[in-house]
């Protein structure tokens, strides 16, 4: 299992108890499609049409993409199990998920 950074644990779940992360496929599609998504964060061990389907869909909506974590672990910190799909409709959480995902990488 992959050990993720406690900072961004602490992030997504503070996101979602701000009511800023979404969950689903279908949920972040129309989240996309209105323009209200603002970063998505599919995980590592989702399927290979699941995350080609957000790739092309974030590229299309011009929204960024960040193929991240393990569905459980990233589920537990959102208390929503088996989900592989997440959205942040907030900008300022985004950003700093984003740049925190993003050094993890790195």
């Amino acid at each position: 299992m992959q050990n993720m950074d406690r900072r961004i644990a602490s992030l997504l779940s503070l996101s979602t108890k701000a009511g800023m992360l979404y969950t689903g496929e279908e949920t972040a599609e129309k989240l996309l499609q209105r323009g209200n998504a603002q970063l998505v964060i599919i995980a590592v061990d989702a399927s290979d049409n699941t995350k080609k389907k957000f790739v092309n869909k974030c590229f299309f909506y011009k929204r960024p993409i960040r193929i991240f974590g393990e569905r459980d672990v990233m589920s537990k910190c959102v208390g929503k199990s088996g989900r592989t799909v997440y959205v942040i409709t907030d900008n300022g959480f985004a950003v700093r998920l984003q740049a925190l995902i993003d050094d993890s990488l790195s």
